[in-house]
């Protein structure tokens, strides 16, 4: 695993997703108390970036269409995508949030 530091924990909101781009990849990074989780920036279903929705729980809520997403699986919780997106392992330490890019945590690899 290659994790790379993607921000600083003090950036990421409780309710919005902070977007970044690590190498090719575009993500949002997004927390859920203490937990961090790292997605594909992409809606499965309507090619948009969900760092612009809002975060609740453990979900992301696309803004366009109102696809919602599973922090922790990427899974759609909310139609009308159907189709996951990528999720990244995660890593918290010394006030920063690092991603590995190099593998998915849910087999879905970023298009």
């Amino acid at each position: 695993m290659a994790f790379e530091r993607a921000c600083a924990v003090s950036d990421v909101a409780a309710d919005e997703g902070t977007a970044v781009t690590l190498g090719r990849y575009d993500l949002v990074v997004c927390r859920d108390g203490d937990d961090f989780y790292a997605l594909q920036d992409l809606c499965s279903h309507q090619a948009v970036a969900l760092s612009e929705g809002e975060v609740a729980g453990c979900e992301i809520e696309c803004f366009l269409h109102g696809s919602r997403f599973d922090l922790r699986t990427g899974k759609p919780t909310g139609l009308p995508a159907t189709e996951p997106v990528s999720t990244f392992p995660v890593d918290v330490r010394d006030g920063d949030v690092y991603v590995d890019t190099d593998s998915t945590l849910n087999g879905v690899r970023p298009s």
